[in-house]
């Protein structure tokens, strides 16, 4: 991962990728990063997601992420690593969420309790929260299974992205907090 750098002080971020495993935090991450930068914000899970569960073609999500980053700015929240490269040919920030497996899963069985049979924002409707074994053994292996393609194709990257790596929600949080003071100098 030798890109992997922390954002340069002032740079303005305007193409934004948020990656990592599911239940790490990248949807409430960039909810907020919305709120301070003003980007668009696109949810791949909800613009992937069909009634009853039911994925689009991957040529459909691969035309959709095309017109997506055609946009001067926006945030695009999710993994969907096979399309990643078509994400990354325009951005010009990448946030990373590494975080440890265990708390991955907590925060993904929590999110099913709190929401059960409901349909959550960032979520294509008709999809309502469901507990799913299958799913939470993704998050359970995504580290063994996922991260290296994640890894490899930040390495793959083109030059000039500026990748910030989160090992902790304390990271995560730390750097909003960052960001957030730096808007209020500026204004």
């Amino acid at each position: 991962m030798a890109k992997m750098k922390a954002n340069e002080s002032g740079k303005i971020m305007k193409r934004i990728v948020v990656i990592g495993c599911s239940g790490s935090g990248k949807s409430t991450f960039s909810r907020k990063l919305q709120q301070l930068t003003g980007n668009p914000l696109h949810h791949l899970d909800k613009l992937f997601w069909l009634p009853d569960w039911e994925l689009r073609s991957d040529a459909e999500q691969d035309r959709i992420q095309k017109e997506l980053v055609k946009d001067e700015k926006w945030i695009i929240d999710g993994n969907y690593q096979r399309s990643l490269p078509i994400r990354l040919e325009r951005a010009d920030t990448v946030f990373f969420f590494d975080y440890p497996r265990r708390l991955c899963l907590y925060r993904a069985m929590k999110r099913v309790l709190m929401n059960r049979k409901r349909t959550r924002p960032d979520m294509g409707e008709g999809c309502p929260e469901r507990f799913d074994w299958e799913f939470m053994q993704f998050i359970w292996n995504f580290n063994k299974n996922n991260r290296p393609g994640l890894i490899a194709s930040l390495d793959q990257a083109p030059d000039g992205i500026t990748v910030q790596h989160f090992r902790s929600p304390r990271e995560a949080a730390n750097y909003l907090r960052a960001l957030d003071e730096q808007k209020e100098e500026a204004a």
